[in-house]
């Protein structure tokens, strides 16, 4: 049976000329509305499988007020759109439609947002009939995510509601949140568990290897390719991929990579065609939907990636789980480090929940992994996070806001004091901070750190 759309749009000529478009494509087309009330008189009468709304109707009601019944519903639908103010797209994007098409219309556009919004409904309903035997699961089960507060209750509710299932996912969350994690816990809990969880950053790789990273490439396809390589696709089969950073991805990759989702097939560079079975998982630190504006990112893949949406909450957000997340790092460092360290003071404690954390939980690792390196006794009694960079109108003051640079650098300098200026090697500066040696000389160099200015004792760098 052909795809039932019914169009609302108050411009009888836009409106005929997609109703021709989309009938030449294949659909069925439902009676023309060009107000709310005409258009749920259609709905009274006949069932579409899409609805396409423009904003901006006949009469006192708008496109978003259909939307919000057609919600309601079950009812997908896709927004026509011509430049709206931002106050109108962020109630529009407040009724979760499944996508946008921005005026004037391309047919090429039209018809890839409709396959894909099509293809989201059909995922989210199998999702949604699913969900019974999911939260049958026991929920003691056993996660590398720590933590008691709403934001990550909800992240480890949706966590079991969307692993079961083969939809992708979007993961979305500041840097050093946990976005590996929580990916790495999707893969545990799905089908695939056995399988390989396959991971690539997009954001460390050169873009002229991406492609090949990602499908492959036959021996001699291009200078420099002496023997074959297998991709991250082929390398995940069976199991999960996942795409960290997946904002960082160039243009002319995300029309390939978007191709393999549709498909199921890559193509290795100067290869044939290949059926793959991966479940993709995304993440980014980037809100997509201004890169889609910027015209960075690709609205088709964002909502191919997008079928379910996971937001990790910021540190700053979840401040009742730093104690846990501090004491579980605090276990960790000691074992690694032998050394017996069991607690923190009252006043250190005080310190951490108080401070911004704009590094999150790496941040956070970090600086437990600093405290023990340096401690002396069984309780950490020190604490070398700034004094001013507490919780904004926490306590009602005003204090000074300071740049990312600037909490950067002193981040590093702390780092550095920390470990006697030692950069590299075990219990080095650069393994506490996760970066390469020559990564953490650039940014010192960048960020003007340099031990002798300091007069900082210890050994020579």
């Amino acid at each position: 049976m052909r795809t039932k759309i019914l169009i609302v749009e108050d411009q009888f000529i836009e409106a005929n000329n997609m109703r021709l478009m989309l009938k030449d494509a294949g659909y069925a087309i439902l009676s023309l509305a060009a107000s709310v009330t005409q258009a749920l008189e259609v709905l009274r009468h006949e069932s579409p499988d899409l609805v396409l709304i423009d904003i901006h109707l006949e009469g006192d009601q708008s496109g978003i007020d259909l939307a919000m019944i057609l919600k309601s519903r079950g009812l997908p639908f896709v927004y026509l759109s011509a430049n709206s103010d931002k106050g109108t797209l962020e109630k529009a994007k407040a009724t979760e439609p499944y996508g946008f098409l921005v005026k004037p219309l391309r047919k090429k556009d039209v018809l890839v947002m409709l396959e894909v919004a099509i293809y989201l409904h059909k995922q989210r309903t199998e999702m949604g009939r699913s969900q019974t035997t999911v939260t049958s699961q026991q929920p003691s089960e056993v996660l590398p995510i720590v933590g008691e507060s709403q934001g990550i209750k909800e992240v480890l509710k949706n966590i079991r509601i969307v692993a079961p299932s083969e939809v992708s996912v979007l993961i979305q969350g500041e840097n050093g949140t946990g976005k590996e994690l929580v990916a790495e816990a999707i893969h545990r809990l799905s089908g695939r568990k056995d399988k390989p969880l396959v991971t690539v950053n997009c954001a460390v790789l050169p873009a002229d290897l991406i492609e090949s990273e990602l499908f492959g490439h036959e021996k001699g396809a291009f200078t420099g390719a002496h023997e074959k390589r297998i991709g991250k696709f082929e390398q995940a089969e069976g199991g999960t991929l996942f795409l960290d950073e997946i904002g960082e991805l160039p243009p002319n990759l995300q029309a390939k990579f978007l191709r393999v989702l549709q498909s199921k097939e890559i193509e290795p560079i100067g290869g044939r065609n290949k059926k793959v079975n991966v479940r993709v998982i995304a993440a980014t630190n980037r809100i997509l939907e201004e890169e889609i504006a910027a015209g960075r990112f690709r609205m088709d893949l964002y909502y191919r990636l997008n079928v379910f949406n996971v937001k990790i909450p910021p540190l700053r957000q979840r401040r009742e789980d730093i104690p846990l997340l501090a004491r579980h790092f605090l276990a960790q460092y000691s074992r690694q480090e032998r050394k017996p360290v069991e607690d923190f003071t009252e006043s250190v404690l005080h310190s951490m929940i108080n401070h911004r954390w704009p590094g999150n939980i790496r941040e956070l690792e970090n600086f437990v992994a600093r405290s023990v390196l340096i401690s002396t006794g069984t309780v950490i009694t020190t604490s070398d996070l700034p004094v001013n960079t507490e919780t904004f109108g926490l306590h009602g003051g005003s204090s000074q806001v300071k740049s990312m640079a600037q909490q950067e650098k002193e981040h590093i300098i702390a780092v550095l004091t920390g470990t006697n200026w030692k950069l590299h090697g075990r219990g080095g500066a650069a393994e506490l901070l996760q970066m390469n040696a020559s990564t953490l000389r650039s940014r010192m160099k960048k960020l003007g750190i340099d031990k002798r200015s300091m007069n900082a004792p210890g050994q020579p760098m």
